[in-house]
């Protein structure tokens, strides 16, 4: 539907503002989401993004820049870093890395040596790929080691993982990462890496929201030495990326290193943005992650009922935001995504333990995040009917194009953000700031 103000636009402007609508319309309103790296900014979050921030440059650290006119960027800058300071219980915040895998790359950098041994969760047990050596542990010169792992548990061994960080004395241990249902071991291999002279770095883009409502363990608590995040999937904010830790000495070296190393600007309006976020997970946060876990749980339950085989079952399934099904006898990873996309489903193929590198393109997962909808105002009764739409698609073989009528239907209750301060949108003209 063409908008008053673009008949006058030539053709091409009409063309990707069709493309955006269309795309808002589908993802936005018309689909049940359950990509676990994803989620919904606010409306109030939404209006602080949208600021004349979006056009400045800044490059240093606050009160100490490269360019001017950064008075009140500053300022937002150091209230911004004091609030995630306070949610997380770290002493140094830094935000300009401009996403999870810049904070790692600085994290690899400046705690790591070319040259020198990195032990990570394996990929089809859920490390990220800038975890490994096909991202930037590999550029910057350290070698991948898997970390031990058992499939059972769905989690790291850490007996195993204990031995060989005494034997081989790895310069970095990397936790957290892309895919895991539960809590990784920190606080119990965090003294061993310490007593060989290492560093813990713990990833925590996935599951930041999680700790900041305190339903998942503060590795910065358990003995981590530095914290890295992405800050769009459980923790509700625009995209870009954090590290945190408690000593001063790493945090002056990172401080130093992300600029001029690998950031230039730091993308200034998603400063106000995050804080706005923190500040929603200050008064939200705890009813919002234990809704998470509440419908997480759910769906991995309902969908095991409906006759999936759904991994994690000897510890409950999960107790993170994501639910992992192996669908090696449904079709494979990408048949199982693709076809659920077609009935508005949308979720993403993932490597589970028993994969080989060559099934990376056709992995035998599906990782889903319930995140997202919990944000939408689901419940656990919604992810029950979520389970039985999934099973009509992979399991009962229903035409995909006729469960896709339901699931519009269904989403279309759903259209308010939760977990979030009250906003008046009758005249949102009227209510962004001055930009122009």
């Amino acid at each position: 539907m063409e908008v008053d103000f673009l008949r006058s636009m030539p053709d091409e402007v009409k063309k990707v503002v069709d493309l955006v609508q269309k795309h808002n319309r589908w993802r936005g309103h018309e689909t049940i989401n359950m990509i676990a790296s994803e989620n919904v900014t606010s409306p109030l979050v939404d209006m602080v993004y949208m600021s004349d921030a979006m056009h400045r440059y800044a490059e240093g650290l606050p009160y100490k820049r490269f360019y001017q006119g950064l008075i009140y960027i500053d300022e937002i800058e150091v209230y911004a870093n004091q609030i995630m300071s306070e949610l997380f219980n770290a002493k140094y915040v830094d935000l300009r890395p401009i996403s999870g895998t810049i904070a790692n790359a600085t994290a690899f950098y400046v705690l790591g040596t070319r040259g020198g041994k990195a032990l990570v969760t394996p990929v089809y047990a859920g490390s990220h790929v800038s975890h490994t050596k096909f991202g930037a542990l590999g550029a910057l010169g350290l070698e991948e080691i898997p970390l031990p792992f058992n499939a059972d548990e769905m989690n790291i061994d850490i007996d195993n993982a204990i031995k060989l960080i005494k034997e081989i004395k790895p310069r970095l241990v990397i936790l957290g990462g892309s895919l895991y249902l539960f809590p990784h071991p920190t606080k119990e291999l965090a003294p061993v890496v310490e007593d060989i002279g290492g560093y813990l770095i713990y990833d925590a883009a996935h599951v930041l929201g999680l700790i900041a409502g305190k339903r998942f363990p503060n590795p910065l608590n358990d003995g981590a030495h530095l914290v890295t995040s992405s800050t769009h999937k459980t923790f509700p904010g625009p995209q870009g990326g954090v590290a945190m830790t408690n000593i001063e000495e790493i945090y002056k070296s990172y401080r130093k290193t992300v600029f001029p190393v690998f950031v230039s600007n730091h993308h200034l309006h998603r400063l106000a943005a995050t804080a706005i976020t923190g500040i929603e997970m200050k008064y939200f946060g705890e009813a919002y992650a234990e809704q998470i876990i509440r419908n997480a749980k759910t769906l991995a339950q309902a969908l095991h009922e409906n006759g999936f085989n759904v991994l994690g079952e000897k510890n409950g399934f999960t107790k993170s935001h994501q639910v992992v099904l192996n669908v090696r006898e449904l079709g494979g990873g990408t048949y199982a995504a693709t076809t659920l996309e077609q009935a508005n489903i949308i979720v993403n193929k993932n490597m589970i333990p028993g994969d080989t590198p060559e099934k990376v393109k056709d992995p035998s997962g599906l990782r889903l995040g319930v995140q997202e909808l919990t944000r939408l105002g689901f419940k656990e009764s919604d992810m029950k009917y979520v389970a039985e739409l999934m099973k009509k698609v992979l399991i009962d073989k229903h035409n995909p194009e006729i469960i896709r009528k339901e699931v519009i239907e269904f989403r279309s209750h759903f259209t308010k953000i939760h977990y979030t301060f009250d906003l008046d949108l009758k005249e949102p003209l009227k209510q962004l700031p001055l930009i122009y």
